[in-house]
């Protein structure tokens, strides 16, 4: 049994290690967003259930909203994309740094901080009791992440 056990945490380590060699860490944060992205509309369509009030029209219009954020993480790394071969290509705008993308993973932190947001209020619509701490937490990082997005666009006063 504890030779199935480590051959089953070494084949797992190993997957891990394949992922993370042709992802890189940038591909972590998409699954971790997939996946927040799933729990939210599975916990929010719980949270609906169990208050009573679940509807197709609600459901529909959390598809539309998940559909939109997929658009803009595309729009994102559509961005560090031209940037990159903006700052590669054309000499005159030459770094002494490399740019291997900052729009899409501030993108994607934002929206990993809102959906754990989003699944914590969906458990107190469960009834479960959600710790203070961890609202106040949530909110933070998501300041956090707003702050340093207004730092990369310049004061964030501009608004679409």
């Amino acid at each position: 049994m504890d030779k199935t056990i480590d051959n089953f945490k070494a084949a797992a380590l190993a997957l891990f290690g394949l992922l993370t060699g042709l992802w890189g860490w940038l591909g972590w944060l998409v699954v971790g967003w997939v996946a927040c992205m799933v729990l939210d509309y599975l916990t929010g369509s719980l949270a609906g259930t169990w208050a009573g009030g679940w509807s197709s029209a609600k459901a529909r219009d959390g598809i539309r909203h998940k559909a939109g954020m997929i658009v803009v993480v595309l729009v994102a790394a559509g961005a560090d994309m031209l940037i990159y071969l903006v700052l590669t290509n054309l000499p005159v705008l030459a770094l002494p740094i490399q740019y291997p993308g900052l729009v899409c993973p501030v993108v994607l932190v934002w929206y990993i901080v809102t959906e754990l947001g989003s699944m914590a209020e969906n458990a107190a619509t469960m009834g479960a009791p959600v710790p203070q701490w961890l609202v106040k937490l949530l909110a933070m990082s998501k300041n956090a992440v707003d702050s340093a997005g207004d730092k990369l666009s310049g004061d964030g006063d501009e608004q679409w």
